[in-house]
């Protein structure tokens, strides 16, 4: 396991997924239901969602170098295009994701468990850290190191929701998390070019 490449994703998928609408599930379910079990429940939908992103990045990983490496640069733009978006539309983000685990019901114990499991396996599916999660297995071909910086980045995004996410909010406005995430795929996908180019 390489700890450069552990690092490098959890800070590339932390800045990305702190600001996401999977931030804001989270932080409802957890005001609905008991905080741990929401976070169990999510830290297993993540850890699902890591693995499948982690076996595709694997698979493009037997691509030619330059193929790879232009698709990966590809998705970090489209990331950083994405969170631009999501900056200036946060507001309508939250509602929809409010009435997401607004669906999950009334629920306890382990359906608690679940709920929260299946509210944000779907909120993830194809979702921006999934997809960069695949760039970077694709691009460092180290899939474990990957799994565990994402999917660390993912349950510490989770925790922070269901433990400090109404505070956090309350002190840095969400699109200025956005504008963060952005800046950070811009940089990977910079760097991929470089890359690519020299």
């Amino acid at each position: 396991m390489d700890l450069a490449v552990v690092a490098l994703s959890f800070a590339a998928i932390f800045v990305v997924e702190l600001p996401d609408k999977t931030f804001i599930a989270t932080l409802v379910l957890s005001t609905k239901y008991r905080p741990l079990l929401v976070w169990i429940g999510v830290g297993l939908a993540f850890a699902a969602q890591t693995g499948i992103a982690v076996a595709l990045g694997k698979a493009a990983s037997f691509l030619p170098d330059d193929l790879v490496r232009g698709g990966a640069a590809l998705l970090f733009a489209f990331g950083a295009i994405v969170l631009l978006r999501e900056a200036r539309a946060h507001h309508a983000a939250a509602d929809d994701e409010a009435e997401i685990a607004a669906k999950a019901g009334d629920v306890h114990g382990v359906r608690v468990v679940l709920a929260s499991f299946l509210v944000l396996f779907a909120a993830e599916w194809g979702d921006l850290s999934q997809l960069l999660t695949l760039s970077l297995v694709a691009r460092y071909d180290d899939p474990i190191s990957v799994f565990f910086g994402a999917w660390g980045a993912l349950l510490t995004v989770s925790g922070l929701a269901v433990i400090v996410g109404r505070v956090l909010l309350r002190y840095i406005p969400l699109h200025v998390l956005h504008y963060v995430g952005a800046g950070v795929c811009m940089v990977l996908a910079g760097v991929t070019v470089y890359e690519l180019l020299a």
